[in-house]
């Protein structure tokens, strides 16, 4: 399995940014993605998470209104929208894979690093004021 994060990059407070994750190695449909942040000092926090198989998608709640998971499985690549960032938007974005059945349904059980199985090495997201 692999997951190659992209996209992160220094922006200036109210831009957005489009991450990328694209994977290989497993089979797109049957797994569920997210996207993960962990800023300098503190833990790492789920921000959104995606089934492609049925579209079913969650988001944490500090988040909601500004990002956007979307999934092209033709080219197993998903994506992360973040608008009107924010400096403590700065972080590394990462994007994990889970073969855990119906996760989604879980809302405890999806924001916790342990039920994934496979982390990228993350993309770098940097907002100035």
């Amino acid at each position: 399995v692999q997951l190659v994060e992209s996209g992160g990059a220094l922006v200036q407070a109210g831009g957005s940014l489009r991450l990328s994750c694209a994977a290989s190695g497993l089979t797109f449909d049957d797994t569920t993605f997210a996207w993960f942040r962990q800023a300098p000092g503190k833990e790492r926090e789920g921000v959104s998470a995606i089934s492609p198989g049925d579209g079913r998608s969650v988001y944490a709640d500090a988040l909601k209104g500004r990002v956007t998971i979307s999934t092209d499985n033709a080219a197993a690549t998903v994506y992360l929208q973040v608008n009107n960032l924010k400096p403590e938007d700065t972080a590394l974005y990462y994007c994990p894979e889970s073969r855990t059945p119906r996760l989604l349904a879980r809302p405890t059980l999806w924001p916790r690093t342990i039920m994934y199985d496979y982390w990228g090495q993350g993309t770098q997201v940097t907002v100035s004021s």
